[in-house]
């Protein structure tokens, strides 16, 4: 299945994808959230869906679609985790992942505006496939790590680089600025991906093609980062592993390339749809 939320920001609704329809679930009675994922939610929703295909409602043409699942514990995000990535950006292959954290308030919807934060003037992308856990996980083995997602979403780990990289302290204030992660359109179920680990990944600015990537090039694949994770956190359901971003980012440009207000950013990963944000300077 396909999952959507949609509505106002913070007030969503639920719905479901079906052959490029998108249909409202609210009488399903719960949000896609930290405990529909626990209580084996995607098939119950399935059922719901099933039992009820011929009388669910359209959702409104041009409605805003939200994040696809509901504010989740936490975001967790792997950096340099592309080799290509990594010799952009100057930095050493990493021996073992690098973990950093994203506010989830900057979770965001697919086609929302980025807001450029104050003071801000080294703005980045990075289209990464996101990881969406299905049940509670803590020191799970790397065999059966696949056993623990949900489904998988497109994300735009939006970076700030000076507040990440310049400022005294650790990535995350770069990171977790509002509107700094926008995921969707869509929540794509474990089953509707083949194989996570060769998805084509790619980002335009303006038109141009920026990222050009796929997920075979990982340095540490999708079972082996949830494994890693599960040792220094439990990872609940609903929780997001972002697993990174190939080469192409505005850092690794000479002389650099940031996003100015007016700029658009699209992106896309096989499987899992389209996104376009479009930047906005900050106001009070």
């Amino acid at each position: 299945m396909k999952l959507i939320r949609y509505g106002s920001f913070e007030q969503e609704k639920t719905g479901v994808i079906i052959n490029g329809v998108q249909y409202d679930t609210s009488d399903f009675g719960e949000d896609y959230n930290e405990k529909f994922f626990a209580t084996d939610g995607i098939k119950r929703l399935a059922e719901f869906v099933e039992k009820n295909k011929g009388s669910l409602k359209e959702i409104p043409a041009g409605s805003r679609l939200g994040s696809p699942l509901a504010r989740p514990s936490k975001i967790v995000c792997i950096g340099l985790n592309y080799a290509d990535h990594a010799k952009e950006t100057g930095a050493a292959l990493p021996p073992e992942p690098v973990i950093f954290m994203k506010s989830t308030t900057a979770l965001c919807g697919p086609y929302d505006e980025v807001v450029i934060p104050k003071n801000s003037v080294k703005t980045d992308w990075e289209v990464e496939l996101a990881v969406v856990i299905g049940k509670k996980a803590s020191y799970v083995e790397e065999k059966d790590a696949m056993d623990y997602v949900a489904g998988y979403c497109l994300h735009n780990d939006i970076s700030e680089r000076e507040f990440q990289l310049e400022r005294n302290g650790t990535w995350d204030k770069g990171k977790g600025c509002d509107t700094f992660a926008p995921m969707g359109p869509f929540l794509a179920t474990k089953d509707e991906i083949k194989d996570v680990n060769n998805l084509r990944l790619w980002l335009t600015l303006n038109g141009k093609s920026m990222q050009d990537g796929n997920t075979s090039n990982f340095i540490f694949n999708v079972a082996f980062v949830i494994a890693y994770v599960s040792k220094f956190m439990t990872l609940l359901p609903g929780d997001i592993i972002s697993t990174g971003t190939p080469a192409g980012v505005g850092l690794g440009m000479n002389p650099n390339v940031y996003v100015k207000p007016g700029d658009v950013m699209e992106l896309g990963i096989d499987g899992l749809g389209v996104s376009r944000q479009v930047a906005k300077a900050w106001t009070k």
